[in-house]
């Protein structure tokens, strides 16, 4: 074996949460070494040439940006653009997919007509904008605690008086958002498209008693204080680019192809690289990998860890992503409004109050829901970057699929594939529900022949990113606050991102207000390494 090298502190794995703490680290003068299994830094959000000898170049885990605070592209010097979609999004109506509702920010009058359109009664419209208005007044109150160390639950519900949230607070925290959803909207497709912020990547009912649900909706309008979610320009893989460079530009050393085999709460790390097998020790380990994986990779004595005894990290993933790459944007049912304003927002597909119900109860009883929940996002329309000059010249268009309610309780071993089979067919099927033309028939083709869709269950991306089954978010999300008497004594619990060994710090989506691509968790682990650094 290979060792030992010396660091102040080693990362384990190299996705873009972990590339932001080795660049705060690197830029306060430790000496840094990350660790990542694959060929490329970035984890999950990276972009790839999903189809052999095809030039497009595919988000294809993570898509969109809402949590990276500017704070941290800031200080990190990072050079990433980030472009607003015009439209919020649009929902064919199931019970007449000649309909839809399309939410324009650019057209007020206009998406007011299509609030009626769809048979929603009188100010519904205005009910939906003052149910996302007052939702906005919490978000912007809580945003700026998230880089900072972690308020009590009473610190943070005083935040939200004083901003005049009070309202939203009861609502988002104290009971269960279906809720409030019911009694603030009344048409069943609107409820319905609300209720989507509550289940990305989260298996639960609008009434789940134990509300994360709730957490989840908190999540997907905090970004920025708003909710926006934007399209990278370049792919994700270009924000985790920046932070690759950032990093090493700062000094840390990155090791892509160094899986590690071994965390030892002494300080050691164990991994194999060009194989040989290699030790390293630091002062400070930070995970940027998934706390369940930790746990596997921790070595040593048997000492209790909080991240063990946390149910929310057992938590399964609850999705299927199929990205397709069209030759064209295809013609819809609903002739009213054009293919690029449908998708040039996030595309709703069978995703009413009681669809999503159903789809539950029918993933609860061990079945894949049909029709199927869908949400489909077209970065190309935004971003046509990642196509080759020949294929934007050819009109060709990429769509991203992410199907709802299919839990990793669903998935073995043994009936993967089928069962990848099976949820291509129900995604294409939802999907051919509200088009005027089969999807089939617009899909490109691969040199090999091969039709450019591919589908991940959530055993494969486990397998490929290390996502403890599935979960997008590295095991269910948490509030971004504690609960009062909560012990606040050391850095790495005023950070959030302790774990039951002094020495080894949660730098990733586990961490407390982590989840999706924001770095938040990275600048937190960093912040309080620094902290501890200076106290010592």
């Amino acid at each position: 074996m290979t060792g030992n090298e010396a660091f102040d502190a080693i990362i384990v794995g190299g996705g873009h949460n972990g590339l932001a703490a080795a660049g705060y680290l690197s830029r306060a003068g430790q000496r840094v070494l990350v660790l990542e299994r694959l060929g490329q830094a970035g984890g999950a959000a990276v972009s790839a040439q999903a189809f052999d000898g095809v030039d497009a170049r595919l988000s294809r885990y993570s898509y969109l940006v809402s949590l990276l605070p500017r704070q941290v592209i800031d200080d990190l010097g990072l050079n990433i653009r980030l472009a607003r979609r015009r439209y919020s999004s649009y929902t064919p109506d199931p019970s007449h997919p000649g309909r839809g509702l399309l939410i324009d920010n650019g057209d007020a009058g206009g998406t007011t007509a299509s609030f009626t359109a769809i048979g929603a009664p009188a100010g519904e419209a205005e009910a939906f904008d003052t149910f996302y208005g007052n939702c906005r007044k919490l978000t912007e109150a809580l945003w700026p605690t998230m880089l900072s160390p972690l308020p009590t639950r009473s610190e943070a519900r005083r935040l939200a008086e004083a901003a005049g949230a009070t309202e939203a607070w009861d609502a988002v925290m104290e009971r269960p958002i279906g809720e409030s959803i019911a009694a603030s909207l009344q048409h069943g497709l609107v409820r319905g498209v609300v209720l989507t912020d509550a289940l990305i990547g989260t298996f639960a009912q609008a009434g789940s008693e134990d509300l994360q649900q709730n957490i989840c909706f908190l999540y997907h309008l905090i970004g920025g204080g708003t909710g926006d979610w934007d399209v990278p320009i370049g792919g994700m893989g270009s924000v985790s680019g920046e932070l690759e460079r950032a990093a090493r530009e700062a000094g840390a050393t990155v090791l892509t192809g160094a899986e590690v085999t071994g965390v030892d709460p002494l300080g050691t790390v164990t991994y194999t690289c060009a194989g040989e097998d290699r030790v390293a020790a630091a002062s400070w380990i930070l995970a940027n990998v998934a706390p369940a994986v930790l746990a596997r990779l921790r070595t040593g004595g048997a000492a209790s860890r909080p991240e063990d005894l946390n149910p929310n990290h057992t938590l399964e993933g609850a999705q299927v992503k199929v990205n397709l790459l069209l030759k064209r944007l295809p013609r819809l049912l609903d002739q009213t409004v054009s293919p690029e304003a449908a998708f040039g927002g996030t595309f709703h597909i069978n995703e009413t109050w009681d669809q999503l119900d159903r789809a539950y109860r029918t993933a609860e009883s061990g079945a894949v829901p049909r029709p199927l929940p869908c949400e489909i996002y077209c970065h190309s329309l935004t971003d046509p970057t990642i196509l080759s000059p020949e294929l934007q010249a050819a009109g060709a268009q990429t769509l991203t699929v992410f199907g709802l309610h299919v839990p990793d309780r669903l998935i073995t071993e043994a009936n993967n594939e089928a069962r990848r089979a099976e949820l291509k067919a129900a995604v294409l099927s939802s999907l051919n529900s509200v088009l005027a033309e089969p999807i089939e028939d617009l899909l490109m083709t691969a040199p090999d022949g091969r039709p450019c869709i591919e589908t991940k269950t959530t055993l494969d991306i486990e397998r490929a990113v290390g996502m403890p089954r599935g979960n997008i978010f590295h095991g269910g999300l948490d509030w971004p606050f504690v609960d009062d008497g909560t012990p606040l004594d050391t850095p790495a619990r005023r950070w959030g991102v302790a774990t039951g060994d002094d020495r080894i710090l949660l730098c990733g989506s586990g961490a407390r207000r982590g989840g999706a691509v924001s770095a938040i968790g990275g600048h937190n682990a960093a912040m309080a390494v620094l902290e501890l650094e200076g106290g010592s």
